[in-house]
């Protein structure tokens, strides 16, 4: 369990997989395996959002809780899913906003790659989970790992858009310089929450706004349809 030597992320993190609470983090996901639970994503998309998205490309963070639970629906990145997967209720909103703020059409499938290509990074709390089990995961390690990733975001880089959606992600995002980043805070777009105020907060037209006055340039928010 660790990063491409390669990754641009591997000199700010590999440490943290020498630390007690990675140890104990490892020995419980072994356990799990050992009792043949399955777990979700698979393990060599644990790390995906920062494969995805190298250190020195990020753009944009946007933070979520935890993996998706259903077969098949994981895989790495914060609200995605694999093409070929029904687009989830959170997700769905999304789009919606997305198209009500910049005018771009729904795409048929969930898979957000090519924001991640792009520099946004989908990045969730906690990164596994046992199937059919919500929240399974959580204080076992992974938010003290994930909480080093956004401190490693804060310092090294500058100009990033934090979308903080939901009072979970906006509490892990405390930490952000302000002065030296944008930090946007919305309801989570969840189907319970997103009529309070995620629909109409224009969070994506608002990062490019932001992107482009830092000469960073925008994020194209559209994703090409696919077929299925």
């Amino acid at each position: 369990m660790n990063l491409d030597a390669a990754n641009s992320w591997q000199a700010y993190l590999a440490g943290e997989f020498e630390a007690p609470y990675m140890k104990a983090l490892q020995l419980f996901l072994k356990q799990e395996k050992m009792n043949h639970k399955d777990i979700f994503p698979p393990e060599e998309q644990w790390f995906h959002a920062l494969q995805a998205t190298p250190l020195d490309s990020v753009k944009v963070v946007i933070l979520g809780q935890d993996p998706y639970h259903q077969p098949g629906q994981a895989h790495g990145l914060s609200f995605s899913v694999k093409s070929g997967v029904k687009i989830p209720p959170s997700l769905l909103n999304i789009y919606k906003e997305l198209e009500s703020d910049l005018a771009i059409p729904r795409a048929n499938h969930g898979c957000l790659e090519s924001w991640a290509q792009q520099g946004v990074l989908l990045l969730n709390a906690v990164l596994t989970v046992e199937k059919s089990s919500a929240a399974s995961h959580q204080g076992k390690g992974w938010e003290e790992f994930t909480d080093k990733v956004i401190e490693v975001v804060n310092k090294e880089c500058e100009q990033v858009v934090f979308l903080l959606w939901g009072s979970y992600a906006q509490k892990k995002g405390a930490v952000i310089d302000e002065e030296r980043h944008l930090v946007l805070r919305a309801p989570h777009p969840s189907p319970l929450a997103a009529y309070r105020g995620f629909f109409g907060c224009h969070h994506f037209s608002l990062a490019n706004t932001y992107l482009l006055k830092e000469g960073r340039g925008e994020i194209n928010w559209s994703l090409p349809d696919e077929k299925i």
